[in-house]
């Protein structure tokens, strides 16, 4: 069977080859450390579960709209209200299942066979596959390190091209957690509006900041960067609910019609109990969403000056999300490895700790790991590693 050239084109998530390998390894009776997890280690609050419990006894299980049902689009409206102080209306916002849908929904009804949109790197890794899959062309431009990984408005200026459709911007970011201020995001808005380009505003990590650092989103700034911005967002990070699927996308309304009646031909709608779960994470308690990113800071304060007093170990300390992203590639000269990648593969091999290569973001100097898991486990990781340097240092 000759599988669709669209199919065949992708690249293998770098992610799930290591979650794989160190699972296989584990099967095997081995002592290993995953720190390639993309989600909150604990569980999603109680009074979301219940209310999902609640939705199925009370006979809610049957299809919703499709873009949802309307008391939880109305819960993100009041959430865009409370939060950021915009005003969508409800034919401004759809419910995806899972902000992964909605980047990939959103693709699909923006792009044709040729055109370009632009990623910063370092990426999360889906977001090139996913504009190849609708056609699209990803073109890539550095956020450097010396930048805190962040582009510039003079690079997006000049990668934008009589192709470009579109922008994303991830804040905070995944893999690297780097934050861009009110004034970046001004300054980037205003390119994207003299050259027509859309932004995409991926915010799925908004509610983890740390210090005095706080998310900003760049549809906040003014009518027109509203206008010409779709946000993507969901549960999954905030209220620790990534198995549930459930996200969203706000914006244009004819960008949102679009992606609504693509979703009827292929979900039909998002789950029905998930949607009620949903609902009672933005109309119930917040205290669950605080205390876990305190959890988050405390552990990344901790840990972090562990991590860079590794030798050959530097790292920009993260301003959110949950995830450290170091550059190694020092250690990996000075124990020998000709590149991150053989690094990373020996660091699972012989010290048993799971870490995905930047290679999979688009800088091979990285690692990512992830601070999603309980302080005791990150102290051993952490000096699990520090034992592989100093044993093999050259």
């Amino acid at each position: 069977m000759q599988l669709a050239k669209r199919v065949k084109s992708l690249t293998p998530s770098t992610t799930l080859a290591i979650t794989a390998k160190a699972k296989e390894l584990k099967s095997q009776g081995h002592d290993v450390i995953g720190l390639g997890a993309g989600e909150p280690d604990f569980n999603t609050p109680q009074h979301i579960i219940d209310a999902a419990c609640s939705s199925m006894n009370e006979g809610h299980t049957k299809y919703t709209p499709a873009a949802g049902l309307p008391k939880l689009v109305n819960a993100i409206i009041n959430k865009f209200k409370a939060d950021q102080g915009i005003e969508y209306s409800s034919k401004e916002v759809i419910v995806t299942n899972g902000a992964k849908h909605g980047l990939y929904t959103l693709f699909q009804v923006i792009l044709d066979e040729g055109d370009e949109v632009i990623i910063p790197t370092p990426y999360w890794v889906s977001y090139p596959e996913q504009v190849k899959l609708a056609m699209g062309v990803p073109v890539f431009v550095e956020g450097s390190e010396a930048n805190s990984f962040k582009i510039t408005p003079e690079q997006l200026s000049e990668a934008i091209t009589d192709r470009t459709k579109a922008v994303i911007i991830n804040s905070p970011s995944n893999p690297t957690g780097m934050l861009y201020t009110e004034e970046e995001l001004k300054a980037l808005g205003e390119v994207c509006l003299e050259k027509d380009v859309l932004i995409i505003s991926d915010e799925i990590y908004e509610k983890l900041t740390y210090g005095e650092n706080k998310h900003v989103s760049i549809a906040q700034l003014s009518p027109q960067l509203k206008e010409q911005t779709i946000i993507i967002n969901g549960v999954s990070k905030s209220h620790s609910m990534t198995g549930w699927r459930i996200g969203y996308a706000a914006g244009n309304e004819t960008i949102i019609k679009a992606m609504t009646n693509l979703a009827s031909h292929s979900t039909s709608n998002p789950t029905t109990t998930a949607q009620y779960g949903a609902i009672a994470a933005y109309e119930g308690s917040q205290e669950p969403v605080e205390e876990m990113r305190k959890a988050f800071e405390e552990r990344l304060n901790i840990i972090y000056d562990k991590l860079v007093a590794i030798p050959g170990v530097s790292c920009i300390k993260p301003q959110g999300a949950f995830y450290l992203y170091p550059n190694v590639r020092e250690a990996a000269e000075i124990t020998g490895y000709e590149n991150v990648d053989a690094f990373v593969a020996a660091l699972l091999e012989e010290a048993m700790v799971a870490v995905v290569p930047g290679s999979g973001f688009g800088t091979p100097e990285n690692i990512r790991l992830s601070y999603a898991t309980s302080l005791d486990v990150l102290e051993e990781a952490v000096s699990r590693i520090n034992k592989f340097v100093e044993n093999k240092k050259k």
